[in-house]
């Protein structure tokens, strides 16, 4: 992998990276034993699309691809017929027992067109309601966005630290000084809310005692009455005189 240097201004709320070289080769075989071979040989199958264009079957190092999946990037450079080409990763395959990728599909995109993209969207700053004692909880990791190929961030940030107890902040509060990168998610999207901690609830002691303390005056009340039948009972019958 060899990563691209790309340079230009850009603002602090969010960030873009280097593009990596992501190498990969065209292959003939498309059958499933050929697919098998590739694989042991430490290559993954897969094919390249392209609107309008024929589909190109391709293979891609294993090493190479797990690099470049770890660096976080969506979008990768490629060298197609001698030029230099935009793709990104439009589905993975797995493997059903070992989750080891089996097949990737690359498509490309076009410098000139805008694409729409999910970024990971970065929280920046201690909030002010959590030294408070308040509960973060974070709605939305990702955010969807529409831009150029070469303008796709690393993530984008959201500044959270003069968010306080019982506030929250939306996706309309998320700023890009970049006027090509717009947006696409609803800006009304709750993304992060601080709220007060759970209260604890206290067991009712006093309750549960006097529900016992009826309880067993039931129960006495039950034993008293089944002594007094079994000694109504039990008493001898006298007999009766006519004189």
């Amino acid at each position: 992998i060899r990563a691209v240097e790309r340079s230009r201004g850009l603002g602090d709320v969010y960030k873009r990276q280097s593009y990596y070289k992501l190498d990969i080769s065209e292959r003939t075989g498309t059958r499933s034993k050929g697919s098998k071979v590739l694989r042991h040989e430490g290559l993954i199958p897969g094919v390249l699309y392209y609107s309008g264009e024929k589909n190109v079957n391709i293979t891609v190092d294993k090493s190479v691809l797990f690099h470049a999946m770890q660096s976080g990037q969506r979008i990768f450079e490629i060298d197609q017929d001698g030029e230099s080409q935009y793709t990104m990763i439009k589905e993975l395959q797995y493997h059903p027992v070992t989750d080891a990728i089996i097949h990737i599909d690359l498509m490309r995109v076009r410098r000139s067109e805008k694409m729409t993209i999910s970024v990971p969207l970065v929280l920046v700053g201690e909030a002010i309601g959590i030294t408070e004692g308040g509960v973060l909880s974070q709605s939305m990791t990702q955010i969807e966005i529409s831009c150029f190929p070469t303008d796709v961030p690393e993530h984008i940030e959201i500044d959270i630290e003069d968010l306080e107890m019982n506030s929250a902040r939306s996706v309309m509060d998320i700023k890009i000084d970049n006027e090509d990168i717009e947006i696409v998610s609803d800006k009304n999207l709750n993304v992060v809310s601080i709220t007060p901690p759970a209260a604890e609830e206290e067991p009712e002691i006093e309750e549960l005692e006097d529900e016992e303390g009826e309880l067993e005056g039931e129960l006495e009340g039950e034993l008293e009455g089944a002594e007094l039948s079994l000694i109504h009972i039990s008493e001898p019958t006298r007999p009766l005189y006519i004189s």
